[in-house]
């Protein structure tokens, strides 16, 4: 089973809405003074707990092909969309992200694309 984490800037319900599918999944703000964490901290949670991070953050994108993997990272390039819009992309596209990380330490998903490195 995936574990993720989720970065600050992304809603807290997207924790809700992976545990609904059985995934294990931790939003940062759900940390000890979660909202100030940095992004080397989620990392090394991140390895920790060998959890994904979801993010829209490009610096984790930037980290990974600079270090490679770990930690492995679900990279949302989604543009602004609102929340609900968010969650039913997560919710449409589970099983491929889940699928492409078999295989791979590093998926992007778009609004109406999904692809790994």
């Amino acid at each position: 089973m995936l574990k993720f984490i989720i970065d600050t800037q992304l809603p807290p319900l997207m924790a809700e809405v992976l545990k609904s599918k059985g995934y294990d999944a931790i939003h940062t703000t759900f940390f000890p003074n979660g909202q100030f964490l940095n992004d080397s901290e989620i990392r090394q949670s991140a390895l920790d707990e060998h959890r994904i991070i979801i993010t829209k953050d490009k610096d984790f994108l930037d980290y990974y092909l600079v270090k490679g993997a770990p930690p492995k990272v679900l990279l949302l390039e989604t543009g602004n969309t609102k929340n609900k819009e968010l969650l039913d992309i997560i919710r449409k596209n589970i099983r491929n992200i889940e699928h492409l990380f078999e295989s791979s330490s590093l998926v992007v998903l778009q609004k109406s694309n999904i692809y790994s490195y």
